[in-house]
């Protein structure tokens, strides 16, 4: 991993953050520490740099399980999906914008032009709904940032969000 990174270093990208995680009973994810994506030169004033604080909840990729065997929602794009769910979550950056910045983070990881392609694809043709869904649980008051890590590894994050003081 470390001789990943660094080759991924001295070809001029600029990686902020081993992926850290802590994981609910179930299998969605929380950074235990935080990670960021700067955009390329090229891509300088065009795009910003998206950091991802300790606490935030992901799923990764939110591949159907039907595709599972092809593209695992934890495969190597998995850094990338993590920076494309919290721009899906917070919403600062339009769909558009989050979906560009998850192909090319992809790219910058040098994930094979096949995979990205058919994940872009996949979340131009399907991430409306997310988009929405997000937009509506924000709304309505949910959180997606832990304060409190949990202690206990048989909690569910659908009853532990649902605990007083555990989220910021």
């Amino acid at each position: 991993m470390d001789k990943w990174i660094e080759r991924w270093k001295t070809a001029g990208k600029d990686v902020e953050g081993l992926l850290y995680l802590g994981r609910f009973a179930d299998p969605t994810y929380f950074l235990t520490k935080e990670i960021s994506w700067k955009p390329n030169a090229d891509q300088r004033g065009k795009l910003p740099k998206v950091t991802v604080p300790v606490g935030f909840v992901t799923d990764f990729a939110s591949i159907p399980r039907a595709f599972w065997s092809l593209l695992r929602p934890d495969g190597h794009y998995a850094y990338a999906a993590v920076i494309h769910d919290y721009l899906y979550w917070t919403q600062g950056l339009s769909r558009a914008r989050s979906d560009m910045i998850f192909k090319l983070a992809m790219q910058d990881f040098e994930i094979g032009s096949e995979q990205v392609t058919t994940i872009y694809a996949g979340v131009r043709a399907g991430g409306e709904g997310p988009w929405k869904e997000n937009a509506r649980l924000k709304a309505g008051g949910e959180k997606r940032i832990l304060k409190t890590p949990p202690t206990d590894p048989r909690v569910h994050w659908k009853d532990y969000k649902q605990r007083p003081g555990v989220l910021r």
